[in-house]
């Protein structure tokens, strides 16, 4: 039996499970999927918001200026990519203008440091290439831009170097109540445990209704995006807003910590799993973001993507203990969720222990990591480490400089991924402009050979995504 099950391998859950891996404690995180950080996590606009934006007494707003700071923390320690470059709300009229003063009064409330009003000439001075129409702007500094999926792998994979459990292809079916605890089946196995957190995401409605009294209903909200090439990353230095909306914090323009620049999302009601593009989605958001940066060349987008958000029909978090004690919510966690996750583990584990789980804190626990990034290092560096390793000397990805040495070493860590774009997300193989148009093969033979499996059994991503359908030779003929 365990002492904790957490549902769901996104930042949330992966958070829980770093946090949980400080104490004496027995916890597992069960995940449907072969990897974590596969849904929302992979698929966000990568901020971390400063807190000016929730409604002061929110759990949004409580958790997100704490998880803020929390996050420049953990990314120094596990070796994340994080940049602290600041953000841009814009005004283009005397109604956004009042808009902005609202959130600038609304981020003092909640804690917000260093805000600031900026007039025309301050805004153009800051950002040459934002649109002359722009009159003002609230200026935050402690807002950020971060690599998510990257920043959960590396709370996941430090936990389970601290004694947790990952669990994947474990997609939970039924929860039960017995003798104290809870049985849990999940992947055709049943697992025990003392205490429940439903961080399910999008499917977190499902999952509570599993074994509470529904009280809230999730329905998955998506958001289109486009990823430009590193020639249009520095077309602007912070994150770029304009005035939120009913739909959320509208279309951003941001650079991102591995040089590119983003652009979107759109807002729109949809089904689970609906994760295609569309071209009246994608035209809103190019035509939207333009407002803000007219000169962003469209013709560089490498990549067209899309998320989901968990909405809920309550406007805030919904976190805390259900009507049957021990299974708690991590539930209706859209933005800033990711920015507030690190935040909200750490007020669970609190909520966990006053409901009655030991948290005894380990002498020793592993805190930090480090990853080599051989394109950063110096030629010393990088000569250094080919000769204790040849392997680092042979580049595979030209288009991001990631050697075999890289997704050798991922293939090796505590929660090896067994896809192209689980590899993708550890090193950033495929992230180029090519999107692994040249590496992707070469990836996909060097997971098999590492994790000795055939290729036909290695997918893009998730299980059912195959590459390798079938043979198109046989007998050496046509």
């Amino acid at each position: 039996m365990y002492d904790v099950a957490i549902i769901g391998g996104g930042i949330c859950g992966c958070s829980l499970l770093y946090e949980l891996s400080r104490y004496r404690v027995s916890a597992v995180l069960l995940e449907k999927e072969n990897d974590v950080s596969v849904g929302t996590t992979k698929a966000n606009s990568a901020i971390v918001h400063a807190g000016y934006d929730p409604e002061p007494g929110s759990l949004m707003a409580r958790y997100n200026v704490e998880g803020n700071r929390l996050i420049h923390e953990l990314c120094e320690k596990l070796d994340v990519p994080f940049k602290p470059v600041g953000s841009l709300v814009l005004a283009f009229s005397e109604e956004d203008c009042r808009t902005i003063e609202k959130l600038y009064e609304r981020g003092m409330e909640n804690g917000v440091p260093g805000m600031k009003i900026l007039n025309s000439s301050e805004l153009h001075e800051m950002e040459p290439n934002v649109s002359e129409k722009a009159i003002a702007a609230l200026y935050a500094p402690s807002a950020g831009i971060v690599s998510p999926w990257e920043l959960a792998i590396a709370m996941a994979e430090t936990a389970v170097k601290n004694g947790a459990e990952v669990m994947l292809r474990s997609e939970v079916t039924a929860i039960e109540k017995q003798d104290g605890a809870f049985a849990i089946q999940a992947g055709g196995k049943t697992v025990t445990a003392r205490f429940v957190i439903n961080a399910a995401g999008v499917a977190s409605d499902r999952v509570h209704n599993m074994i509470a009294k529904p009280f809230f209903h999730i329905t998955p909200n998506k958001g289109e995006y486009y990823l430009m090439d590193k020639s249009q990353g520095g077309i602007v230095s912070h994150v770029i807003f304009q005035c939120p909306n009913k739909d959320g914090k509208g279309v951003l323009v941001s650079p991102t910590v591995h040089g590119n620049l983003i652009v979107g999302p759109n807002a729109h009601d949809t089904v689970p799993g609906d994760l295609a593009n569309t071209a009246a989605g994608l035209d809103f958001v190019r035509q939207t973001a333009l407002r803000s940066v007219p000169c962003i060349s469209f013709r560089d987008s490498i990549r067209n993507f899309a998320g989901l958000r968990a909405i809920s029909e309550i406007d805030d978090f919904l976190i805390g203990e259900s009507d049957v004690p021990g299974f708690f919510d991590v539930a209706g966690i859209k933005s800033p969720g990711l920015t507030s996750a690190p935040a909200i583990a750490k007020d669970l584990v609190r909520m966990l222990g006053e409901a009655g789980l030991a948290l005894e804190e380990k002498e020793s626990f592993e805190d930090t990591r480090r990853v080599v990034r051989f394109k950063e290092l110096s030629h010393e560096e990088r000569a250094a480490l080919i000769a204790q390793n040849p392997a680092y000397g042979q580049i595979v990805c030209r288009c991001e400089t990631i050697t075999e040495g890289e997704i050798v070493a991922a293939l090796h860590r505590p929660i090896p991924p067994c896809s192209i774009d689980g590899v993708k997300r550890r090193c950033g193989s495929g992230m180029g402009r090519c999107q692994g148009g040249f590496c992707g093969p070469r990836v996909q033979e060097i997971v098999a050979r590492e994790l000795g499996l055939p290729m036909d059994q290695i997918p893009q991503d998730r299980d059912g995504m195959n590459i390798i359908l079938g043979r198109t030779k046989e007998g050496g003929r046509l």
